[in-house]
């Protein structure tokens, strides 16, 4: 259903008591995702504002638009890689040109009802690179907690660790000092309040401390000079072609991201609120919002599962809550912009730290290492690969692999057996063929999905074993699909069968097989009387077959006879 939750609330009838609560919670979730916010974009590579800037613009329309009656959207630490790999190599420019496209991607995505595809990527999968993310986002964070005095923080994970050995000597304590004082406040001030966000008391306390003492360490200000307090503007990129193809790939990443966090952010919060969200719906307004948010100076966005689990905590239950949070957000950004400067840089760093420890999902990640050998590759292949490449390759790779081994699994599962001892133990079959099943019958199952992975298995088996048959009966009970490999598979041993004079019947064809073969012309080619509800109903005219051949072979014994008497 493509309508957005809003328009379903406020049909419904929206209490006065409810609409007091979600401006409440949006209140709070704004709080909350102000420094958030500005971590992220400086993470991502940009500048302090545009953090806010998508928090505010994607914020509004993702809750305005979206599938989810509590959904929260803004930056979030899914895209820090993504990005800022990006604009090293593009610039902003370059950013704002991919993420129009995986917007377009979204909106073709909702419109075409895959919302509900997303779920088919596998969990190993989305754990790896998440887990990988994580580290690299933590790994970012050491040079402005240590204080470290480097030129340019290299984008390759190992090249950054290289680069942070060469400079350890240049560890400035202060920074490092304060950066711990941030830590201990984020990991202890949950235990005494879980209302007021550990981040922002972090933060001013921090501040506090720095401008008071007249600590000499990096902050917002002296970082980003030209920091901007006024509202979003809109403009347009400066691309070429060659930008255009060359940030497909990423767009693509950049879409597949924001689908797959928006909608498990999106199912975390019905089991919140015993809701259930409009997948389709929400894809779609994640794309309209990714592109707003760009046009006007932000980043790319996607549901935030942490702020949408503060917002149900806080009392949230409609969209107004989230766009309570995005005009929260504005209205600091204009009041308060000037004191951002203030903010200490190994602040941030500690904030982004624990950011990435949560998303790192170690527990999870332990869990699947108990999983099956496969599933257990492919979530440390996708790790590595995120960490040490590239999140695009990782994902790539991580789907393909996935796909290959699903199928092989499906493939070894597709058995094809003989049943022709198995049909004679049985009495209702023993008592209508009392003389038993001829040696020269073969009577075979297919257990599973007929397909590619299969077809080969298939036609080498019944061609292995086919020596003494001249009635061949292929048993489709067991069979739900049948694809256009396993066709072919099945037309080469027909033609076998024809050229060796082996007679083919079917049984207890499904739908979609049958379906298949009468598209296909086969049924009429196979001979439509060859074609059966059961064994049972097949024995006469595979017996009466026998019989032909039979006399078939004895007129011809006397014929050769008579000519060599004469």
């Amino acid at each position: 259903m493509l309508q957005p939750k809003l328009f379903t609330v406020l049909k419904s009838g929206y209490p006065k008591e409810q609409l007091f609560k979600d401006i409440i919670a949006g209140i709070i979730v704004g709080i909350i995702a102000i420094p958030l916010s500005i971590a992220l974009a400086i993470a991502s590579g940009v500048s302090p504002e545009k953090g806010l800037y998508t928090a505010i613009i994607a914020g509004f329309l993702i809750s305005f638009l979206g599938g989810s009656r509590v959904q929260i959207g803004g930056p979030t630490g899914a895209f820090v890689v993504i990005l800022y790999k990006i604009i090293q190599e593009y610039g902003y420019d370059g950013l704002v040109v991919a993420t129009l496209m995986a917007g377009v991607m979204l909106i073709a995505m909702g419109l075409l009802k895959f919302g509900s595809a997303i779920k088919f990527i596998p969990y190993p999968i989305t754990t790896g690179f998440t887990s990988g993310i994580a580290l690299v986002i933590f790994s970012q964070q050491i040079k402005d907690f240590l204080g470290l005095r480097m030129e340019k923080t290299p984008s390759e994970f190992i090249e950054r660790l290289i680069e942070y050995g060469k400079s350890i000597g240049t560890i400035q304590v202060e920074s490092l000092v304060i950066g711990l004082v941030a830590l201990a406040i984020l990991i202890g001030w949950p235990h005494l309040s879980k209302r007021v966000p550990g981040a922002l008391v972090a933060i001013i306390v921090t501040t506090v401390l720095v401008q008071l003492l007249g600590i000499p360490v990096d902050t917002i200000g002296s970082r980003f000079s030209d920091l901007k307090s006024g509202l979003p503007t809109f403009s347009l990129p400066h691309a070429d072609w060659a930008m255009i193809q060359s940030l497909i790939q990423p767009a693509f990443t950049i879409a597949i991201l924001a689908g797959i966090e928006s909608l498990l952010s999106a199912v975390v919060a019905d089991g919140m609120i015993g809701g259930k969200h409009r997948s389709n719906m929400e894809l779609v307004a994640q794309g309209v919002a990714n592109i707003a948010s760009v046009l006007f100076g932000g980043i790319p966005a996607t549901g935030a599962i942490a702020r949408t689990a503060a917002n149900v905590r806080n009392g949230g239950r409609t969209p107004v809550a989230g766009m309570v949070h995005s005009i929260t957000v504005l209205l600091v950004m204009l009041i308060l912009m000037p004191y951002a400067k203030l903010i200490p840089m190994t602040t941030l760093a500690a904030i982004l730290m624990i950011v990435a420890w949560n998303m790192s999902e170690i527990r999870v990640f332990k869990g699947l290492l108990k999983a099956p050998k496969a599933d257990v590759f492919i979530l440390l292949l996708t790790f590595v690969l995120t960490v040490v490449l590239d999140l695009v390759v990782a994902i790539e790779v991580g789907i393909v692999l996935a796909a290959f081994l699903f199928m092989k699994r499906m493939a070894d599962n597709t058995t094809i057996e003989s049943i022709r001892d198995d049909l004679q133990d049985q009495p209702d079959f023993a008592l209508a063929n009392p003389e038993g099943i001829d040696p020269r019958i073969q009577v075979y199952q297919i257990n599973g999905p007929f397909f590619f992975g299969a077809a080969d298995t298939f036609a080498n088996t019944i061609q292995e074993n086919i020596a003494p048959t001249r009635v061949m009966i292929l048993r489709f009970r067991r069979v739900p699909f049948m694809d256009a490999t396993a066709y072919q598979a099945l037309y080469k041993v027909y033609t076998y069968c024809r050229r060796h004079r082996i007679l083919l019947m079917f049984t207890q064809i499904q739908e979609q097989p049958l379906a298949l073969l009468e598209k296909n012309g086969f049924i009429d080619l196979a001979g439509r009387e060859n074609f059966f509800e059961n064994i049972e109903s097949a024995m006469p005219r595979a017996n009466a077959y026998l019989e032909l051949h039979d006399q078939y072979g004895r007129n011809k014994s006397r014929t050769k006879h008579h000519e060599h008497g004469h």
